[in-house]
């Protein structure tokens, strides 16, 4: 039986993560991996992730099963070409971009629209490049699957498939149905958080009163603003026209708030906020998309040396992994000092049971 060659042409977060996801699932595949970053190449031999590495796109692509275009969305067109000549019809050729519409006239001006199925998983960071992606990054996100006119229903089928076996949830949208919902959910909630961030740095005093109290709240709703520039740009000059769309309608929303604001209409605001808390309160709770369920607990700790660490040494004794952990300087709507990340649900609940039985009280 034919190993499964799956080819993957840019290694960043997504294209990393992906191929690690592979690995993990599918140990006997075998990987062939370029990118421009030698380093990288280096690393994904050096952590057994890729079987082969190649300074090139050639025809070392001619036997792969599947092929993932990684790049940025511009980058992706690019590297299509120059593999054009190369791609088996039997391949099946994917990319990972946030932006769906040029790659599929790409694919048709290349008349490659019977073997490509366009796809984008609904999981990121704010962090970027290959040495920060990781399998579990992909757990439990939907895989957004966009196929080509003329794609068969068993190509398809096989890929659904694969997407399963890393773990995610695969979900088949037309292109355009799919530019259109990325920016509402992605696309215009990083503009907001850039333009949050910006905001305060522009308003902030000479002593950075702001960016030093900054907490909680602040942070969480401008975390993605930490994500790479290029690859928003790329976005942005893509999918301009959804997003624009969007964002005209998300300016009207705030002059109406404007204008509930200055006639200080108490029952308009609630109104406001409170079908807003029910909308996303009722959100499935799964990893995938800009904002993703954070297992978290604060916990109040004596301010002494070593409270910090008999908390961690308690958890590490009962195998309990976490993710992050740090103290709360401003706590607005939390209580407690101290706030511990899990990657998962048991753990936060085995952890609560640990600590409130050792006497932390728990929030």
């Amino acid at each position: 039986m034919k190993t499964l060659t799956i080819g993957f042409i840019g290694l960043g977060l997504i294209g990393g993560s992906i191929a690690k996801a592979l690995r993990s699932a599918l140990p006997d595949i075998f990987i062939l991996a370029y990118d421009k970053n030698p380093a990288t190449l280096a690393l994904t031999l050096e952590e057994g992730v890729a079987n082969q590495i190649t300074s090139c796109i050639d025809a070392s692509f001619a036997d792969c099963d599947y092929i993932f275009l990684c790049a940025p969305v511009s980058g992706n067109e690019e590297n299509l070409v120059a593999l054009s000549p190369f791609l088996s019809p039997s391949c099946t050729l994917t990319d990972v971009g946030s932006v769906k519409g040029t790659i599929h006239q790409q694919v048709e001006k290349l008349g490659l629209s019977a073997q490509f199925i366009g796809g984008h998983p609904m999981a990121g960071s704010e962090r970027f490049g290959y040495p920060n992606s990781k399998a579990r990054l992909l757990e439990n996100a939907y895989y957004i699957l966009t196929p080509a006119k003329g794609v068969s229903p068993k190509r398809i089928t096989s890929y659904r498939e694969l997407v399963t076996a890393m773990k995610c949830i695969p979900l088949v949208l037309a292109p355009q149905q799919h530019d259109y919902v990325t920016a509402a959910i992605s696309h215009l909630p990083h503009l907001i958080a850039f333009s949050l961030v910006n905001l305060v740095k522009d308003s902030d005093s000479e002593e950075e009163t702001m960016k030093m109290i900054a907490a909680g709240g602040f942070k969480d709703i401008t975390r993605i603003a930490s994500s790479s520039p290029q690859m928003w740009e790329q976005i942005c000059l893509t999918n301009t026209d959804n997003i624009i769309q969007l964002l005209d309608s998300y300016i009207d929303s705030l002059q109406k708030l404007r204008g509930t604001l200055m006639e200080k209409d108490g029952q308009q605001l609630y109104h406001f906020f409170d079908t807003a808390r029910s909308y996303r309160d009722s959100f499935m709770e799964v990893s995938s998309g800009p904002i993703k369920k954070s297992y978290s607990l604060t916990v109040d700790i004596a301010d002494e040396p070593g409270a910090l660490a008999s908390i961690a040494t308690i958890l590490a004794l009962h195998q309990i992994s976490i993710k992050n952990i740090g103290i709360v300087h401003n706590r607005e709507l939390a209580e407690g000092a101290l706030r511990i990340e899990f990657y998962e649900e048991t753990a936060i609940q085995t952890a609560t049971d640990i600590l409130i039985s050792r006497g932390y009280p728990i929030y």
